[in-house]
């Protein structure tokens, strides 16, 4: 088989960890870039590369993910799936490739998998990056990591306070831009009768006051990227200046008859619902189809369960990172049964409230605002009662984000059927 040998050959010229896999997952060779990073003294080959990269006992997409493997050998072609490893440094996050290896009969006799680390996220309370692994979160990351790669517009969607600006911040960075600035614009915040001089710039003369020439924000992102946060709130009039922008790649500064050709690539963001507003005339139908090339919805926090402990343990770092306070079982429980309307964002300021008034080193229930006390999650004694679809909604979301299985073994520990499950998984879909 010259393929295999190709296969082999090419393994060891690697630099990143990669091993040659069989069909039955089983590790068949390894580079020495997989044996520094992922070796723990045994013999790797013969062992599953579920066992060794996720500690699994199972294939990974029988534990809830996606399944480079299987998505290879579906496809049959080149694939990428982002995942968290397990490396000596602790849990990260790892693009892994994988190229299908064809046999003299043309089907797949084996698959190489390389895996590239990627600064994406954490999943430890350290840093100022993205923080998460919830299954959701870990969607948002894969679509990240897929567009940071392009000059292609991105449209992040999602509700208040989910991240848009630092998930915008993070596709920059990972860019083939990155070497170049970063520059935030929140519309809302734009006066009408400033909003053109703002983002062009204005010629000396060009109104009263206008004592010099300024350059304008588009020009300061000039090889990097520009960010338009509440896109949506930019009024009608205005937004025929954006479409104009995007079309031709040119302005002119305000009172000048000199075109500027720009460079930046374009990220906007909005909690509003643009297809909404479109079809009610308060936004620009063809501008909206020029935002909306790759459009990413952030998850709110509630979808997010599992990632709320993480999550406060990074707060508390940063807030005040000398100080080693941890959270108590009970509060979380409290924070976990909690709506969250405003997201991370909020999540944030309880922490820090939290730590206002916790004289100790435990952040307990007692340090919360009231409004957390009624989630039907805390001791019965204290807790409201609650329509019993909405605890069962809450719940299930709960079951969602822990359980690493398939649907029916999830199905099998609720003690429903298989069927009962996607009946309620359904309902719960059309009641979000």
């Amino acid at each position: 088989m010259n393929a295999l040998t190709d296969a082999r050959a090419l393994l060891q010229r690697l630099e990143d960890p990669a091993i040659l896999l069989g069909l039955d997952y089983e590790i068949l060779e390894t580079n020495g870039a997989y044996e520094r990073v992922y070796g723990d003294g045994t013999r790797l080959p013969g062992r599953r590369c579920y066992e060794v990269s996720h500690r699994y006992d199972v294939p990974c997409d029988q534990a809830g993910e996606t399944c480079p493997l299987q998505a290879c050998l579906r496809t049959r072609q080149r694939s990428e799936v982002l995942h968290i490893h397990y490396t000596p440094r602790g849990e990260e996050y790892v693009n892994v490739e994988t190229l299908p290896v064809f046999g003299e009969d043309g089907t797949v006799a084996c698959v190489v998998e390389i895996m590239h680390s990627v600064d994406i996220a954490r999943t430890d309370a350290h840093g100022d990056e993205l923080v998460g692994r919830s299954p959701a979160f870990q969607r948002t990351m894969a679509l990240v990591q897929r567009i940071s790669r392009s000059n292609t517009n991105v449209l992040l969607l999602g509700e208040s306070g989910t991240g848009k600006e630092l998930v915008a911040h993070t596709i920059h960075r990972l860019s083939p831009r990155s070497d170049g600035p970063f520059v935030p614009v929140e519309c809302s915040g734009l006066p009408a009768q400033l909003f053109e001089s703002e983002l062009f710039g204005h010629a000396r003369g060009a109104f009263t006051n206008a004592f010099r020439e300024k350059p304008g924000l588009v020009e300061a992102a000039s090889g990097g990227t520009l960010f338009l946060d509440e896109i949506g709130d930019i009024p009608p009039a205005d937004q025929v200046k954006i479409l104009r922008l995007l079309e031709t790649r040119r302005y002119r500064r305000v009172g000048s008859i000199e075109p500027k050709t720009a460079d930046f690539r374009l990220i906007c963001a909005t909690h509003r619902n643009l297809r909404q507003m479109v079809e009610r005339g308060e936004f620009r139908e063809d501008l909206f189809y020029r935002l909306n090339v790759f459009e990413i919805e952030l998850p709110p926090l509630r979808d997010r369960d599992e990632d709320i402990e993480l999550l406060v343990r990074s707060m508390v770092a940063r807030i005040q990172p000398s100080r080693p306070v941890v959270i108590s079982p009970a509060a979380l429980q409290r924070l976990r049964g909690y709506a969250f309307p405003g997201n991370v964002r909020e999540l944030k300021n309880l922490v820090e409230r939290a730590l206002v008034l916790c004289d100790g080193d435990t952040l307990l229930p007692e340090h919360l605002p009231e409004r957390c006390a009624d989630t039907g999650q805390g001791d019965v004694e204290d807790a409201a009662i609650r329509p019993l679809k909405d605890v069962e909604a809450d719940y299930l979301r709960r079951a969602l984000a822990l359980h690493r299985g398939d649907r029916k073994s999830l199905a099998r520990k609720l003690g429903i059927s298989e069927r009962a499950l996607y009946r309620k998984l359904a309902r719960l879909k059309a009641d979000t």
